[in-house]
């Protein structure tokens, strides 16, 4: 992490909106309920590391990763906030042990094969977290599967629960809102079988980012924060504040006349026939520029104006035109913050903002800034 603001490339994350967000999510809780943080996939692309010390700072209860390898980088990194591995699969429980990381178990053959390891090693009360399907079918215990699993927690001593959890498919479409509710009654209902066979309350936890906004009424004992505290909400006309800037500088400036040809690979970029001025900029799909955002499908911020792309977007530049703004080398070019936006790229790929975010790679430098 540097917190130089030289850097070539780099992806600004604004502590403040941040910060701002978190406390978004947080006016919708009671003050009793714990909130998890989102880290998996590099931070959204924002930079695990970094994002997760932010989190910590901002008061986070829990982190969660989607693989082991994300979860051991973290604590390699010296967070020690307790971290939950969505997708644990079953070949890393040693891994995932010596770095004190709490699996989330999905099914019987899983939590079998962690116990088989923990009675190896001599471990008993093992945090770990089950996983219910409660309609979006892909990852969970099935309410038919419910008898076996509880069978077998009744005798297990190497492993404690720490919660029970599900996850929401449909949170953010209002259309789609009689299932959601369908998802909670039925978590409510599983969840209530395996808390008579602890004979505890682990903590429950359903809500993502979207639940939490529209169904705060579900929030039980934590909730899961992702793409929200990023900076995108579910509801319309709720302005969250983007926390990261895409940002690059100038590489090169051409005065180019319309007899000097076409521009770029293909020659798909056109000068204009009383000439244009391209700047070259040191990103490309290879840091999550997706091609479709070339030939003039998107532009970017320079000095407040708008420069489109000229051409296709190359590995690892592109150029946009920069006719009648004044810039020279050196300049910095806005990819997306807060213009444009992550939702404006992705509307012209056709995609979410997800993956516009989780698209650009660690070679682009994370930089926090406070502003």
């Amino acid at each position: 992490m540097s917190n130089k603001e030289t850097d070539f490339s780099r992806l600004e994350l604004n502590l403040s909106n941040c910060l701002d967000n978190y406390r978004y999510f947080r006016s919708k809780l009671h003050r009793s309920t714990k909130m998890l943080v989102l880290v998996k996939a590099n931070a959204y692309g924002h930079g695990a590391v970094e994002f997760a010390s932010m989190m910590r700072n901002a008061g986070a209860d829990y982190l969660a990763v989607a693989l082991p390898i994300e979860g051991i980088e973290l604590r390699q990194s010296g967070i020690s906030l307790p971290i939950l591995v969505l997708t644990a699969g079953t070949d890393f429980f040693d891994e995932i042990i010596d770095n004190r990381l709490e699996p989330g178990i999905p099914n019987l053959f899983t939590l079998k094969a962690l116990v088989n390891v923990l009675q190896e090693r001599g471990i008993e009360g093992y945090p770990i977290h089950l996983k219910l399907d409660t309609g979006m079918h892909r990852l969970g215990f099935m309410t038919s599967e419910l008898a076996e699993l509880t069978d077998y927690l009744a005798g297990c001593a190497s492993v404690t629960v720490k919660s029970v959890y599900s996850h929401l498919c449909v949170a953010e479409d209002p259309s789609m809102d009689a299932f959601t509710l369908e998802q909670a009654e039925m978590f409510d209902r599983n969840a209530a079988v395996i808390e008579r066979t602890l004979g505890f309350h682990p903590m429950f936890h359903l809500l993502n980012s979207a639940g939490i906004e529209r169904f705060p009424q579900f929030q039980h004992d934590m909730v899961r924060l992702g793409v929200g505290v990023y900076g995108v909400s579910a509801l319309p006309g709720i302005s969250l504040k983007p926390v990261a800037s895409l940002k690059v500088k100038i590489l090169q400036i051409k005065e180019l006349k319309q007899e000097d040809g076409a521009i770029g690979y293909g020659r798909h970029g056109h000068i204009a026939a009383a000439g244009s001025r391209i700047a070259t900029i040191p990103v490309g799909y290879a840091d999550g520029i997706d091609r479709h955002l070339g030939c003039g499908r998107a532009s970017f911020n320079l000095h407040g104006h708008r420069v489109p792309t000229i051409g296709n977007i190359c590995m690892d530049m592109c150029m946009v035109d920069v006719t009648g703004v004044d810039c020279e080398v050196g300049d910095t070019v806005t990819i997306f913050g807060e213009d444009p936006t992550v939702a404006e790229l992705a509307d012209i790929l056709g995609t979410i903002p997800y993956e516009i975010m989780t698209s650009v790679p660690r070679r682009i430098e994370r930089v926090i800034v406070r502003r």
